[in-house]
């Protein structure tokens, strides 16, 4: 059983509502937490204690097993009102922190989770510290959510202030994709089965895609967006950091201090890309299956002429001697066909004896809405004639085990309290991979890269196939073609 006091700086945003309580709720349900917690929501709303209690409550919702259940969770939370500016509120926060240490024998550990804006991390760091809330007394922790900085020079200067309070392995940075099962299964696919790791490798994969696709537009997010866009957004994180495990090394053992340095080395060997490496696009008008949505500068918050990228393509280099030269393709993009994130790993063709087409053999990892694999392997047509045809070897999670495995928060804050830093951003992978994406970036900005376009509900523009094409390959997956076939697309 865990013993912590967690202050959460945000309480009254729609993360915490939607994630971080009921995340902290699944913990409490299954006993990593128990008697010995409790959580400090501050926000600048002036809301009670009571009040903030039937916040919590009701974000839990069904999962409480009985009201009584969700009342004594809630019980454990209090709330202050708080301007993180002002020094004097922190001096308050100090006092309640103390008071619920004592009063919860949490032996002084404390986790601090900062869900807001991130402009405000330097100085919510910095009081922490002047106001000897960090204080040295049991373990002290920091979760951060992304985006982490919005360029490298910005990123350094967060990390150079969050330094001042907090030592490098007392920083979590989340991404809350490390979270989920079918990314973590990457691990397991790899170096749990000796059919996979010893072909993990330039002698005989041909191309790695990975496809974080969304069917939703900029909705709500416009004014963000504008300041953010598809490549910022997705691929300086998320996209990377499973690029990043897909490519790294074996580690010697399974642990965050045996892996992380991998995963850096990974981060640190990606190619500088050229110019016609990434392809940017924006969504405009488009029906599918007889719904019309709006182009990207009609949506709310979003300036008429934006020039703000929804989508995001191109092919990333690992110089290693495992991966030298093998593309790495990629893709997201928002208002595509499906909702979905997959990666398709190709393998090469070995020497074909047959005379007829073979299909490349294709382990395919679906990582939402559904989980699982599939493999593509080559075999013959049942028949007199010895044709061949590609056999598909699925395997999905059900919807029992879907229901039971553990929220991605869930997972990051247990691995938070458990000390275990392994699937959170250490600050080399963030450095090096703002170095990359900021010399996409300086490219974009001259427009040496144009700014192409692509109707809401297809696949991104055409040029995104187009660059696979340069190396004589497809994407492999292409569910807008089931829906051209059908009349439901243009």
């Amino acid at each position: 059983m865990n013993q912590a006091v967690f202050t959460l700086f945000g309480a009254s945003g729609d993360l915490a509502k939607r994630k971080l309580y009921p995340s902290l709720y699944r913990l409490y349900k299954s006993g990593v937490i128990k008697e010995n917690f409790a959580v400090i929501g501050t926000a600048r709303r002036p809301w009670t204690k009571a009040y903030f209690e039937g916040i919590v409550v009701d974000a839990i919702g069904n999962l409480a097993t009985s009201k009584s259940d969700a009342q004594k969770f809630a019980s454990h939370f209090y709330y202050q009102s708080h301007d993180v500016t002002d020094s004097e509120h922190y001096l308050t926060l100090k006092n309640l922190q103390d008071e619920l240490c004592d009063k919860y024998q949490t032996n002084h550990n404390k986790i601090f989770f900062l869900a807001m804006a991130p402009e405000f991390f330097g100085t919510i760091a910095s009081h922490l510290k002047s106001e000897n809330i960090v204080d040295g007394q049991g373990f002290e922790r920091l979760i951060i959510e992304k985006p982490f900085g919005t360029s490298l020079a910005t990123a350094e200067k967060l990390n150079e202030e969050l330094a001042q309070a907090f030592d490098e392995n007392q920083i979590f940075r989340i991404d809350h994709y490390l979270g989920k099962e079918m990314i973590q299964n990457i691990f397991a696919v790899r170096f749990a089965n000796i059919l996979f790791e010893n072909v993990w490798n330039r002698d005989f994969i041909d191309n790695i895609q990975i496809t974080f696709a969304e069917s939703i537009g900029v909705e709500e997010r416009g004014g963000y967006y504008e300041t953010s866009g598809a490549l910022k957004d997705m691929v300086q994180n998320h996209i990377l950091q499973v690029l990043s495990l897909l490519a790294m090394d074996k580690p010697n053992s399974f642990s965050g201090s045996d892996i992380l340095p991998e995963k850096i080395k990974v981060l640190q060997n990606l190619r500088m890309p050229n110019d016609d490496d990434f392809v940017r696009a924006q969504y405009t008008a488009g029906t599918i299956s007889d719904h019309t949505y709006k182009a990207y500068v009609d949506e709310d918050n979003v300036a008429n002429n934006s020039k703000v990228d929804t989508f995001a393509s191109g092919v990333f280099f690992v110089d290693t001697e495992r991966f030298r030269d093998v593309p790495f393709f990629f893709r997201t993009g928002k208002r595509l066909t499906e909702k979905g994130t997959r990666i398709n790993i190709s393998f090469k063709q070995d020497t074909n004896i047959f005379g007829q087409m073979l299909e490349n053999n294709v382990l395919t990892i679906y990582i939402q809405p559904t989980e699982g694999f599939s493999l593509t392997l080559n075999g013959k047509e049942v028949g007199k004639t010895f044709e061949m045809a590609p056999i598909k070897l699925d395997y999905r999670h059900d919807a029992e085990t879907l229901g039971n495995s553990p929220e991605a928060y869930e997972k990051l804050i247990f691995d938070v309290l458990n000390g275990d830093s392994t699937n959170f951003s250490r600050w080399e992978e963030v450095q090096a991979s703002w170095t990359l994406i900021d010399k996409v970036i300086e490219t974009w900005a001259t427009d040496k890269t144009p700014l192409y376009y692509y109707k809401a509900g297809s696949m991104g523009p055409r040029e995104s196939f187009e660059l696979l094409e340069k190396y004589h390959t497809t994407w492999l997956w292409t569910p807008d073609e089931w829906y051209r076939e059908r009349g439901f697309l243009a």
